[in-house]
């Protein structure tokens, strides 16, 4: 587990009379912070665009199997679903580049994300073109093969992540290897301890006692037979491994379920509750818009340019620039955010009444441009639990995402198959997203009304 920001975004200095003030990482917020948004950018185009061009390999699998639209559906949800859900394969790669991004950046951190996730729209452009191609010149099995070896190339985007130094080197005597400063949380400093004191060493378990006085006998024993130091040498390795498992054991109960659990933060549950309904409105039409298409005998306009490119495209823009004015010091990333939801939510209600190449494109491109959101999600998360629990709430609301993605187009296409109309199936998941918004209304009108109230009493007192 990576270090928070407090531990490893700033070094003490190195004169200890001195006050102890924070000296800023080098590379945060510039260096190799940029080769982090470089390697996250292209990870999204290799999982986030491959996903969303499923809707291509959809259209081939109805062909081929010929079953109802809402089994078929399940292949692509499956495949969303298993990356965010459980977190295997690519979905192993995709969490820490969105993490890892974070965790480089301050001052310009929703831009940075923006660059980043970029990539979702670059990647569902390109892998729509190349998968079209594939699928036509070779079969859409042989056309998944070569996407998988395309997909290797994460293993590149992997080796150029690396966590941020814990510490500075300080400047030791020639002839000698050069020292490492530990790491110092500002707790550490706050509660005045010596240079060199974490919170891990504060807080070792008794266990560790045990592990010295084995240290100490296996010293003393050596004049024994080999089988004793043998046996001790064994027991030794055992305890150290039970302290750091139950440490372990620990640090992962009480981020979750201890205390300071993130689940009583009401707003972040209002956001995980928002993320379980959220997600099926922007995934259902890339799976099922090539099929839209089909129905409404519009497929020689679409294969000249389809509609999924149009969303990817301005979704590109949408993020880049949501970005950038969620930064801005006088605007709110939470008034931002909420303003692309609504234009989202308006934009899946108008989709099923255009019947025409070119207001359907229109549509595309607000679903495109306010879908930008997606790279605002880390900054608003990060707002509400802090830099410390990033990692493990991104991770909840990513699976969340996950159930939303496996559930929603199976949804819509049972609906279609009931129907024979995919009408209701985008006013059905418009209505739920409009429920997941009124999850995040909540939280800020409660704490409205109490301010309210608060300035209400204090009146009446005065």
């Amino acid at each position: 587990m990576y270090a928070s920001h407090e531990d490893i975004g700033y070094d003490l200095e190195d004169d200890p009379k001195a006050k102890k003030a924070l000296k800023p990482h080098p590379d945060i917020d510039g260096g190799w912070a940029w080769m982090m948004v470089l390697s996250s950018f292209f990870v999204h185009i290799l999982i986030m665009g491959s996903q969303m061009a499923l809707g291509v390999l959809n259209v081939e699998w109805l062909e081929e199997f010929h079953q109802s639209r809402g089994l078929t559906a399940w292949v692509s949800s499956l495949s969303m679903g298993i990356t965010l859900i459980v977190g295997l394969g690519s979905g192993m790669a995709y969490l820490p580049a969105v993490v890892m991004v974070g965790r480089y950046f301050q001052k310009r951190r929703a831009l940075a994300q923006g660059l980043s996730t970029t990539g979702t729209g670059f990647g569902t452009f390109l892998m729509t073109v190349l998968l079209k191609y594939l699928c036509a010149e070779y079969g859409w099995r042989n056309a998944m093969f070569i996407q998988g070896a395309v997909s290797l190339n994460l293993c590149v985007c992997g080796a150029l992540m690396r966590p941020l130094s814990p510490g500075k080197v300080e400047n030791c005597p020639r002839g000698k290897e050069p020292c490492a400063l530990p790491a110092y949380s500002t707790e550490s400093v706050k509660s005045g301890g010596p240079l060199g004191m974490t919170e891990e060493q504060d807080r070792q378990p008794e266990n560790e006692e045990t592990v010295c006085d084995l240290q100490a006998q296996e010293c003393q024993s050596q004049p024994r037979p080999r089988k004793n130091m043998c046996a001790l040498r064994v027991l030794k390795t055992v305890s150290q491994l039970t302290v750091r498992v139950q440490k372990g054991f620990r640090d992962w109960y009480s981020g979750y379920f201890g205390t300071a659990s993130l689940f009583t933060n009401r707003m972040f549950v209002a956001f995980i509750f928002w993320a379980l309904f959220a997600y099926s409105s922007f995934v259902i039409p890339f799976i099922h818009l090539p099929e839209i298409v089909s129905l409404y005998n519009l497929s020689e306009q679409n294969d000249v340019f389809p509609l999924t490119s149009i969303i990817a495209i301005l979704h590109i823009f949408g993020k880049v620039i949501l970005g950038a004015v969620a930064d801005l010091p006088c605007i709110s990333v939470w008034n931002v955010f909420l303003i692309a939801n609504f234009t989202l939510v308006f934009s899946i209600f108008l989709l099923p009444l255009m019947h025409t190449y070119a207001s359907l494109a229109v549509i595309c491109a607000l679903i495109g441009f306010s879908s930008g959101y997606f790279s605002l999600m880390p900054v608003v998360t990060e707002d509400l639990v802090g830099t410390e629990h990033l990692a493990n709430a991104y991770g909840i609301i990513i699976c969340a995402n996950g159930i939303s993605a496996l559930l929603g187009p199976p949804f819509a296409g049972w609906i279609f198959d009931i129907t024979q109309k995919y009408d209701f199936s985008f006013y059905i998941c418009g209505l739920l997203y409009m429920v997941g918004i009124l999850f995040l209304l909540i939280q800020p009108c409660i704490q409205m009304l109490e301010q309210s109230r608060r300035k209400y009493t204090d009146g009446a007192h005065v």
